[in-house]
This record gives C-alpha cells, sequence and structure tokens, in this order.
C-alpha cells in the first residue's frame, strides 16, 4: 500500500427525493458535483480525488469536465458503501467520504481531518461546527454532535442538545475499519434516528471529531439550488 495515500471520495447518485436529479443540475455553469470535484481538488493533503457513482448519466458528466469517475454497484444503502467499494479498487491508508450536494465545502476543513486523522490515530473521524442557532437546535433536520472537550463524539442526535455541535456529513476512515463497519449490522439507534455513524458508536467504537471553520451549506430542495446560483453569480 503507497504510504500517506489519501483517497477523497465523492459519492453521487442521480437520484434524490426532494430535488431530482440534483447532481448534475448545471444552471451555475457547471454541475453541482463538478462544483464538490473541484473544492476538493484544493484539498491540501489529498492525493486522488473520485466521483463514485451508480449512473452511466452522472459517469457522463464528470468524464465531460475531465473527472476521475469510478462506476459502482447500484445496490449500496449509503455513501459509506460506495466509498468502501471504491477503496476496494483505489489502494490507499486513509479515506475521506465527501457529499456530492455540498459545492461550498471548505478544503481547508477537509485537511484539516486528515492531519486529525493522522496525529490520532482514529480509525474513523467527521467534521462539526460549534454554532448551532436556537432553530437549528429545534430543527430535526440538522443533526447535533455531542464532543467530549479532547475531541471525540459520543452521541450524535436529532432533538435539541444544548451544548452540541452542528454536524457535518463528511467522514474520514481508516480502509480497513470502513471495510469492517459497512459489515456491522445496523442498530436500533442508527435505524430509530437514521444516523449512520451510530452504528460505530453502538459498537463501541470512537469518533475524532474535527472543528470547521465554516458550516458549509447542503442542496437538499430547489429553493437551495436557486439560492447556490444566485450566490455563484454574483
Amino acid at each position: 500500500m503507497a504510504s500517506n495515500r489519501v483517497l477523497l471520495v465523492i459519492p453521487a447518485r442521480l437520484h434524490s427525493t426532494r430535488l431530482p436529479r440534483k447532481v448534475i443540475l448545471d444552471e451555475s455553469g457547471k454541475y453541482l458535483v463538478q462544483h464538490v470535484y473541484e473544492r476538493a481538488l484544493l484539498v491540501e493533503g489529498a492525493d486522488e480525488v473520485v466521483v463514485a457513482t451508480d449512473h452511466e448519466v452522472v459517469k457522463e458528466a464528470v468524464e465531460s469536465f475531465g473527472g476521475n469517475v469510478i462506476m459502482t454497484s447500484a445496490d449500496h444503502q449509503s455513501g459509506s458503501d460506495r466509498a468502501a467499494e471504491v477503496a476496494r479498487m483505489r489502494p490507499c491508508d486513509l479515506i475521506v467520504n465527501l457529499q456530492a450536494d455540498e459545492p461550498e465545502l471548505e478544503p481547508t476543513d477537509v485537511a484539516a481531518l486528515i492531519a486529525d486523522m493522522r496525529a490520532s490515530g482514529a480509525e474513523m473521524g467527521t467534521l462539526v461546527y460549534p454554532d448551532l442557532s436556537a432553530e437549528d437546535q429545534m430543527d430535526p433536520s440538522v443533526v447535533k454532535a455531542v464532543v467530549t472537550d479532547d475531541g471525540w463524539a459520543i452521541d450524535f442526535r436529532r432533538e435539541e442538545s444544548p451544548g452540541a455541535m452542528r454536524h457535518l456529513g463528511i467522514y474520514a476512515f481508516d480502509p480497513a475499519f470502513l471495510q469492517r463497519f459497512t459489515q456491522l449490522e445496523p442498530t436500533p439507534n442508527e435505524l430509530d434516528r437514521k444516523l449512520e455513524q451510530m452504528r460505530a458508536i453502538d459498537n463501541g467504537f470512537r469518533l475524532r471529531a474535527v472543528v470547521a471553520s465554516h458550516r458549509g451549506v447542503g442542496i437538499d430542495t430547489p429553493e437551495d439550488y436557486e439560492a447556490f446560483v444566485r450566490r455563484v453569480r454574483g
């Protein structure tokens, strides 16, 4: 295995419920997934960026802008499953799972996660943001991370959680751990909360929680996308 090789994976499904075919929307002048890909290329310490998809339409879109893309199984239930398949094809020492619908991700935050994973030797890590508004606290779509003073995430919740941080859906894994993690059965907490990371916590694994400098904005609805296009166009 290559020494200290870091792989960034962008799982990109074509179909989404609230915003159909969102990863290939291009009203900004670029595909949504292209924005993510280009931001990922700016991450210091990363050796390769690859889009992992299950649909030929996405593959063709990525290839059209010169992106690196891999076709993966259509049977995966999560981005982690898709990333695990890529890791079996692309040997690496650390794999980071990015979100295909976060076109304004901050490269320095991903770099900080990579650096922390290397320094701590953790098997799994994620990004959190320290500020939660009162509105966010009451919003079940905003995932709250309970983080220890020394930087470990010990719980994730959807309900109001004073003192918690906002969870950002970017994960880093030791590749061997990722294979093990994706083979574990979903736990009751994972199924009840619809939070995949609870599978790791419920099985006794620890997650590093690295504090991000930017909150990140995901594109989930047509309104989200319209606002993003306005920001891009200035």
